[in-house]
């Protein structure tokens, strides 16, 4: 029963991973760049929703509404002021710009929020579900966060496969110059992809929090890391791929710290990675693409 509560309790971690995951996955898969400011979207979601919370009393769903709010707001003016110019250029100009827009959220936050740590309560409370007579519990933001990520994981591949701009999205994956002769406008597709990646980084961030309730402006750093990883683990640029790729990093994350040590249980995450990608370059559910030259 304790491999059992080690096991859900990964589960939950690597949930947050995925849905984390999901927005650089589909922003690599559009728009063919890396969004390493993606983790501090996650950081503001959480002040927000710390601040409505905590400051204003709003109920739970309408202070996550904000914070969803918020941060799809944030990552279309993110996109639109510093990825969008860049459109013709170098994949190295956009990685340094990434890097940059991270480095800004953070010492903005920092200058608006100061650097002391918030504690966030968890959405939830702190109970738990027992069963088996109380030899297994698993906690209600467990059972939240996995629920959740499931939920988003239908509704995406619906959204992707049903819809009429879901499909525009699918088309700029495979070929943006041919989605354009099509009549498929290339820019506000791509805007959509990042408001809906910023959006699902407002929901990772409160569930983040009321598993670890610190707040501090470098926040999204190390989550965001893990949830890149777990994108590239899985295959990046795929949605099922970010999903098994969280839930894969989550639970390896957790039974490291469990059974072999808290101190290297990052170090385990990367090396299994790396044995993965010796293996299996284009990740778990990745495709290997030929590009012609």
């Amino acid at each position: 029963m304790v491999f059992l509560s080690y096991l859900i309790s990964g589960i939950g971690l690597g949930s947050v991973y995925a849905i984390i995951a999901l927005g650089y996955s589909m922003v690599y898969g559009i728009a063919k760049m890396l969004n390493f400011a993606h983790g501090d979207i996650i950081m503001v979601g959480a002040y927000v929703a710390f601040f409505a919370l905590n400051r204003f009393n709003m109920p739970v769903l309408l202070a996550i509404l904000l914070s969803i709010i918020v941060c799809t707001a944030l990552g279309i003016i993110v996109e639109k002021l510093a990825y969008k110019p860049l459109r013709a250029a170098s994949s190295l100009s956009v990685l340094i710009t990434a890097i940059g827009v991270s480095y800004f959220l953070q010492n903005f936050a920092q200058l608006l929020w100061t650097s002391s740590p918030k504690f966030f309560s968890s959405i939830v409370g702190n109970g738990a579900f027992s069963l088996f007579n109380g030899e297994l519990s698993i906690s209600y933001i467990n059972i939240v966060t996995i629920l959740t990520c499931i939920v988003i994981m239908i509704a995406l591949t619906l959204f992707i496969n049903n819809t009429k701009t879901g499909r525009a999205m699918r088309a700029c994956s495979e070929d943006k110059d041919a989605a354009r002769l099509m009549g498929i406008n290339v820019n506000k597709t791509i805007t959509i992809t990042f408001a809906i990646g910023s959006g699902l980084a407002a929901v990772a961030s409160v569930l983040l929090c009321s598993t670890y309730p610190s707040i501090a402006p470098t926040l999204g750093s190390m989550p965001g890391i893990k949830a890149f990883t777990a994108a590239v683990f899985g295959g990046i640029g795929s949605i099922p791929g970010a999903f098994v790729g969280g839930l894969l990093l989550g639970i390896i994350e957790n039974l490291a710290k469990a059974y072999i040590s808290t101190q290297l249980s990052d170090a385990i995450v990367f090396a299994v990675l790396i044995i993965v990608l010796l293996i299996k370059p284009a990740g778990i559910l990745g495709k290997k693409v030929n590009e012609k030259v």
